[in-house]
């Protein structure tokens, strides 16, 4: 087990430079064996990074150099290994989480609550960064999140629907399925906006859409899609965006399985795709624009049009 470890000294008056330093070294994670030495597990990366951290320090005026370390014993190892416990981090997250989570029902709205779990979202992967051997805390607090997460989509989204159960999806002609009425979920977000999509654009070109204020609402001979049944939802582990795929024969084209693996990672979790978060932040800034869910639809479509077209030519290249 070893370490690279810095040996650092700052002048009292480096100011903007001495700043900087620390907090170079606290975002990386160093843990501090004594005043002026720091410490991170041996990693090609973070070797790099702490070169930098070095030269940060003698550009403000001090000196810096950067070592291997290794415990002459596996109990010194081990002691040097526990100067990067994090448990502390975690016992302070999961605190917060269940602070926010038994005031749940006080929260002033849902963007409110929305921009809550998307700042502890990112407070978590900020301590996972820096956790260089995760274990049970690691566990707890990401369990406690997921808790919390879940009583705030009972809140946001009551009507969200739970998953069928997992098996083969039955193949459907399209021809059968064309100038129908498809009925989902009003106040439409990514699962549902990319289906209304996928039906307008491959499965229905005349489709009608009628937006929900309930489930309950959906009348007979309407074609449901994202609830709990309706004639297309989540099945197994498929989001409705998937199902749809699934269901008329859509599955073997490359581009929209790509645009699927995008809609499952934001409605879903699961593998990330690299293009997900600003796919999010500019479908967010759409429905907040939008004058109603037919308008947003049209400023959506867009959207995924574009990205059609984009993995399809990654495709074909």
């Amino acid at each position: 087990m070893a370490f690279i470890v810095l040996f650092v000294t700052l002048p009292t008056k480096a100011g903007t430079g001495r700043v900087r330093v620390w907090r170079s070294l606290r975002a990386l994670g160093c843990a501090a064996l004594r005043d002026g030495v720091y410490l991170l597990p041996e990693d090609g990366e973070r070797v790099a990074a702490l070169e930098d951290v070095a030269a940060e320090a003698v550009a403000a005026g001090g000196t810096a150099e950067v070592f291997r370390l290794e415990g002459r014993t596996p109990a010194q190892g081990d002691d040097l290994r526990r100067l990067f416990d994090r448990s502390a981090e975690y016992a302070g997250f999961v605190g917060e989480v269940r602070r926010f989570g038994a005031g749940l029902d006080r929260e002033e709205g849902r963007g409110q609550i929305a921009r809550r779990l998307n700042v502890l979202s990112r407070r978590l992967d900020q301590i996972r960064d820096i956790d260089f051997y995760p274990g049970e805390s690691l566990r707890q607090a990401t369990a406690a999140l997921e808790e919390t997460k879940a009583a705030a989509a009972r809140i946001l989204s009551p009507d969200e629907p739970s998953g069928g159960p997992v098996g083969p999806v039955a193949r459907l002609e399209p021809a059968d399925y064309r100038g129908r009425t498809w009925a989902t979920r009003r106040h439409l977000w990514v699962d549902r906006m990319a289906s209304a999509w996928l039906i307008r654009r491959h499965i229905d070109p005349a489709a009608a859409f009628v937006w929900l204020a309930s489930p309950a609402d959906c009348r007979p001979g309407w074609l449901g899609f994202d609830f709990d049944g309706a004639a297309f939802s989540h099945v197994g582990t498929r989001v409705t965006f998937e199902t749809l795929l699934a269901s008329f024969g859509l599955d073997g084209d490359a581009a929209l399985g790509r645009v699927g693996e995008l809609v499952h990672f934001l409605d879903a979790g699961g593998l990330p795709v690299a293009e997900a978060r600003g796919v999010e932040a500019i479908l967010g800034g759409l429905r907040q624009a939008a004058r109603d869910d037919d308008h947003l639809l049209d400023l959506a479509a867009a959207v995924f049009d574009g990205l059609y077209a984009s993995f399809g030519q990654e495709s074909r290249s």
